[in-house]
Formats: C-alpha cells, structure tokens, sequence
C-alpha cells in the first residue's frame, strides 16, 4: 500500500458547522483557521549580537466560511436573530472537513465562538454566477472537537 493509499486527501473538501448542538450545514470554503505568537522583543544592553525575543499572547485570526445559497442558508439568520431574543451567550462550534463523498478528513473544535459579519448573496438578473454568502466568526482558541451531531 502506499502513502496516497493510506491516507484521505483533502481535494474536493466541504465543510460541516456545529454550533453547539446546532447544524449550521455545508460549506464550500472554509478560511482563517490559525493561530500565532505575538512576540515581544527586548535589546539587552552590551549585547549587539542578538535581541530577545519573548512570547507574549496568542491570537486566533477570524474564521470565515462561504457557500452558495441553500436551504440551511436561513439558519444563519436564525443564529444572529437569537443573539436579539435570547441574549448572547459563548459557545463552541466544530468544524468538520470532509470529503465529498462524507469521508471526515478532520475536525476543529474552536471556544469562545462570536458572530463577526453575515455577508448575504448580490441577488441580480443580469449576473449569471452562482451566488454565495458567507459568515465571519471569531473564537478563542482551539479545544478538543466534539463528536458531531
């Protein structure tokens, strides 16, 4: 067997969304999905051949997912509209990459979840391309994923 046997490569990729218990549906695009270091340097005098460099915070960029638009479109809506209602409150969402045949290649669990921005579809006749919208999210940091639901 080789190496391309053994393993599921990540070509043709699609993206499931939990929310907690909730299904946010597929996604075409996932984006952002990171993590990095801020670094603070210090000069020590006497010493000018190097210069410290000292770890400080961890930041996590913001994930933005893109699809056309479905039927499970509207639970996007759902999500922010309860924001409104019920008031907000810190979740975690996992984030399986999987092929397209439903194969799971791999699994993201993030903390802290906030709805950033709702991009909706430009909805025009005179443009035949495939319209898509897309929802930014940011979090805290990564946690062990959940079993999906």
């Amino acid at each position: 067997m080789t190496i391309y046997e053994e393993t599921t490569l990540a070509v043709g990729i699609r993206y499931r969304i939990f929310l907690d218990d909730w299904n946010l549906g597929l996604f075409s695009s996932c984006s952002g999905l990171g993590a990095e270091v801020t670094v603070e340097t210090r000069e020590e005098g006497g010493n000018n051949g190097s210069v410290w460099q000292f770890p400080t915070r961890l930041r996590f960029p913001n994930v933005t997912l893109t699809r056309p638009l479905n039927r499970d479109s509207a639970k996007i809506g759902e999500w922010f509209t309860s924001m409104v209602t019920s008031g907000y409150k810190f979740g975690t969402a996992t984030i399986d990459a999987m092929t397209a045949q439903g194969t799971e290649v791999a699994r993201f669990g993030l903390m802290g979840i906030v709805p950033v921005r709702w991009s909706g579809p430009t909805l025009s006749t005179a443009d035949s391309s495939v319209v898509v919208e897309s929802v930014e999210i940011a979090h805290h940091g990564f946690v062990p994923p959940k079993a999906a639901g």
